[in-house]
């Protein structure tokens, strides 16, 4: 059994920076690929590629790269690893209070302090506003701090307009700030994300984090609105798309590498999860693909 502390990731701006830029690419790769948390927002834009997102209870695939906003300790993991095939991935962290305490209490912040409570459970952009802030994350490399601190502004405010976004954890997820609490949950999805491809008895996963079973139900379904079973099954589909979009191998080998053990039960789940059968799913994406 694999059992994985928590991290809680603290982030320490550059002496003289209010906020964290970073940017990745193929000759320096993002490694921080296990479930994490921090105070601070962060901003990711993946140019290129395909991969698994993680955030709150929120598990899916994305395509064609990805632009995400993080609310402040909202548990995730790292979007991009040696497979995902993109160009680059730029990252940027910041406080909430990153340019002081009433900042964004002026009138001419309310679009952007409405961004900052919605990222609360994690967002998505599509469309237009991915490929157009996208290009501006891209221009932050060969800015000067002042110049990259005014384009943050501006990128936050134009997200704050946008209309193509999708709210991750939509349902609710209730992360509290209690240290035991922030510590517990995160045991259980790291446990999850090292685990998935095996049986994981809710015995097994209460006993980890010192609960019995029943409350260890109530407890995960007060955070993350869903049953620790469809949790760990959506996990299983969202690995199951990412399988069928990049690897060569049949979809029963998708089924079994995934942790399901029956392929009748794992067609209906990946049809009742995508809308499609895993062949349908396949299909249509190789001719968007092309």
């Amino acid at each position: 059994m694999v059992k994985q502390k928590p991290t809680f990731e603290a982030i320490e701006p550059d002496f003289g920076h209010s906020f964290t830029y970073q940017r990745f690419d193929e000759h320096k790769l993002n490694k921080n690929n296990v479930w994490h948390y921090h105070p601070e927002l962060e901003l990711v834009y993946v140019n290129g590629g395909s991969g698994k997102r993680q955030i709150g209870s929120h598990v899916s695939y994305y395509t064609n790269g990805d632009l995400i906003l993080i609310g402040s300790n909202l548990p995730h993991c790292g979007f991009t690893d040696a497979l995902t095939g993109n160009t680059s991935e730029t990252v940027v962290q910041m406080k909430v209070d990153f340019l002081g305490p009433d900042f964004f209490n002026l009138p001419e912040m309310k679009k952007i302090q409405s961004l900052f409570s919605k990222a609360s459970g994690g967002i998505a952009f599509s469309g237009k506003t991915k490929r157009k802030i996208g290009d501006k994350m891209e221009v932050l490399e060969y800015q000067t701090d002042f110049q990259r601190l005014l384009s943050i502004l501006n990128i936050l405010n134009e997200l704050g307009n946008s209309d193509d976004m999708r709210l991750l954890n939509a349902e609710g997820f209730s992360f509290t700030t209690d240290v035991k609490d922030n510590d517990r949950i995160n045991i259980v999805f790291n446990h999850v994300k090292n685990n998935f491809r095996e049986e994981i008895t809710l015995e097994e996963i209460s006993s980890m984090v010192s609960m019995t079973i029943p409350s260890f139900c109530r407890y995960f379904k007060k955070i993350t609105n869903k049953t620790f079973i469809q949790f760990v099954n959506e996990y299983r589909l969202v690995h199951a798309s990412k399988l069928l979009a990049e690897k060569p191998m049949s979809i029963t080998e998708v089924c079994f590498e995934c942790g399901f053990n029956n392929f009748s039960h794992f067609n209906k789940s990946f049809k009742a999860f995508t809308g499609q059968n895993p062949s349908e799913y396949r299909n249509e994406l190789k001719t968007v693909l092309v």
